[in-house]
């Protein structure tokens, strides 16, 4: 797979006094290819089952097929105090706007999938996928908070993650900025590998006006499950702690500092 260049950490700490958004190079649309829209990537998908739509997706995404606002990533801040030092630890890190999407500003789409081609997605973006903690920070610090409208007829169906999001669109009105409370979160999670049932995927939030998630930490579905409240949040895996950039795995690993990302008992994550 191509590899593409990111910005450098120095770029990305230069930030940290100047932006509150990190503008992500993600592949450019190639030249003289057919241009899929959101409209008609449902249209080709209408009657896919799952995994002919991740396949289509995957492509289309890779290829550069990515409304520009997405790109411009938002900024999250967390913070916690060291039970040990008494020491307070602040810490930022960088995620999308919208839940993952294809097609044109003009004409796009978002697009629920399977953690196996999330994780795809967001390896090639030098991302990864939040916690359930992460979800939380991002609704508190969202700018557009809708309330989730549940539908209950052919949830996995191609129409209705269509449907899905024209309503979305509908209740948005235009508004713009970090967007939270539309979707249920593929998140990372322990839970995943101490369910005693195989292939399992976790999600998370949904979460309402009043704060409150409709969807608590489960694994109860199987892996290829994809429905259209499910939305795929890509996060920066560069986390700046105290001004120092960090691979979110070493925060993770850290006993102190996995407390910023992670509020599960156990942060041992595995990879979809």
């Amino acid at each position: 797979m191509t590899k593409w260049i990111f910005i450098s950490i120095v770029a990305g700490v230069l930030l940290q006094s100047c932006n509150s958004s990190r503008n992500m190079q993600w592949p450019v649309r190639k030249e003289g290819r057919s241009e899929q829209t959101g409209t008609t990537f449902y249209q080709q998908v209408a009657t896919a089952q799952w995994r002919e739509r991740d396949s289509l997706a995957m492509q289309e995404i890779l290829e550069g097929n990515i409304p520009g606002f997405l790109r411009k990533f938002a900024r999250i801040h967390v913070s916690l105090t060291d039970s040990t030092s008494g020491k307070r630890i602040q810490a930022y890190y960088f995620v999308s706007p919208d839940y993952l999407s294809l097609g044109t500003d003009k004409d796009w789409a978002r697009i629920p999938l399977t953690p196996m081609a999330a994780q795809v997605i967001a390896d090639s973006f030098h991302c990864f996928l939040p916690t359930r903690k992460m979800v939380n920070d991002i609704y508190a610090q969202a700018a557009v908070k809708l309330a989730p409208v549940p539908m209950y007829a052919f949830r996995d169906s191609s129409v209705t993650m269509w449907q899905h999001h024209l309503i979305v669109e509908g209740q948005r009105k235009g508004r713009k900025g970090l967007i939270a409370g539309i979707k249920k979160d593929v998140v990372i999670s322990g839970k995943v590998s101490r369910d005693p049932r195989p292939d399992r995927e976790a999600i998370y939030g949904w979460h309402k006006l009043d704060g409150k998630p409709i969807q608590p930490l489960y694994t109860g579905h199987i892996n290829w499950w994809v429905d259209y409240s499910h939305g795929i949040r890509l996060v920066y895996r560069t986390i700046w702690v105290n001004g120092k950039a960090m691979d979110y795995t070493e925060v993770l690993k850290d006993p102190v500092l996995q407390r910023l990302l992670c509020d599960e008992e156990w942060c041992d994550f595995v990879r979809y």
